[in-house]
């Protein structure tokens, strides 16, 4: 009999579910909006699951295994951090049972991991079972990014983290949207390809970034810039951001080879990383999250 395994990636605003067989073919997938923050609270996270469960068609059978910020404090229950020595593919047997006796036994969470550089400190709680996902597709060796509302630039050296950087680049453009002396300026087309090159040339003058934000409105309202330019300007800076404070470590450690990175992402968002890639001179290789995220599922069938 063929095994099966449901995988969740539970995140703050949204919830995504697969079911997976051995091989790692997704038989069936779910999107909803029933993040952690619209769950409401750790005591409802199992009566969510169970919705879920029912509106996918899955038995009690099948073993669950969730990833994201279910783990986190906030969550439905707090799982400790990994240190970025432990080797990715290690994570199966580091999986953690649910403490709700009406879930005990088939419920397993995640851990994220915590990667130290002397007084620095990262983490992330999600992106690891991408990274895993990764891993056993080939990609061993190298830098990884995966872009978002906190995007990670990761460096891998035989399936063990050796970098670890989070951006905060997705949480800042929203922020910047909703409110400021910006947000009035927001509503255009942020993928306006002439102003995402423009932010993308900023940013790579490692100008102070609260500086070249605000003369995107200086731009504006002296009228030197189009108003429906500057999403896709403000979009360049934030990206840029990330490569120019990269670029440079990537190169050192690439030296004597092509500078590239591996973008785990959407279409659309894989797509403005890969440009920002060509921008600073890096090449790009671009894998499918949902793929990504089916194989790194299907590794925890047999310790599920």
């Amino acid at each position: 009999m063929d095994k099966k395994i449901l995988g969740i990636d539970w995140g703050t605003s949204n919830r995504r579910a697969y079911l997976i067989d051995e091989h790692g073919a997704c038989l069936a997938e779910h999107e909803d909006g029933q993040g952690m923050l619209a769950v409401g609270g750790r005591e409802r996270f199992g009566a969510s699951l169970a919705g879920l469960l029912a509106t996918m068609g899955v038995g009690p059978d099948v073993p669950v295994i969730m990833s994201g910020m279910v783990g986190s404090a906030s969550g439905w229950q707090e799982v400790p951090y990994l240190d970025s020595a432990v080797p990715l593919q290690r994570l199966p047997v580091h999986l953690v049972p649910v403490a709700d006796a009406d879930w005990a036994g088939r419920c397993r969470i995640v851990p994220g991991y915590c990667y130290r550089s002397g007084d620095a400190v990262d983490v992330m709680r999600g992106e690891e079972t991408q990274l895993l996902g990764a891993v056993a597709l080939g990609h061993r060796d190298g830098w990884l990014v995966l872009p978002g509302t906190h995007s990670k630039w990761v460096l891998l050296r035989d399936g063990l983290i050796q970098s670890l950087s989070t951006y905060m680049t997705g949480e800042l453009f929203a922020m910047l949207s909703a409110g400021g002396t910006l947000s009035s300026m927001m509503g255009g087309d942020a993928s306006d390809a002439e102003g995402y090159a423009i932010g993308l040339s900023q940013a790579g003058r490692n100008e102070p970034l609260s500086n070249t934000l605000f003369r995107v409105r200086a731009g504006v309202v002296s009228r030197s810039a189009p108003a429906a330019q500057a999403p896709a300007v403000v979009s360049g800076l934030l990206i840029g951001a990330e490569f120019s404070a990269a670029a440079s470590a990537l190169k050192q450690a690439e030296a004597g080879g092509a500078a590239r990175i591996t973008v785990i992402g959407s279409p659309a968002l894989a797509a403005r990383y890969a440009v920002a890639a060509a921008h600073f001179g890096l090449q790009c290789e671009v894998l499918d999250p949902h793929r990504v995220y089916c194989t790194a599922i299907s590794q925890f069938i047999n310790q599920a």
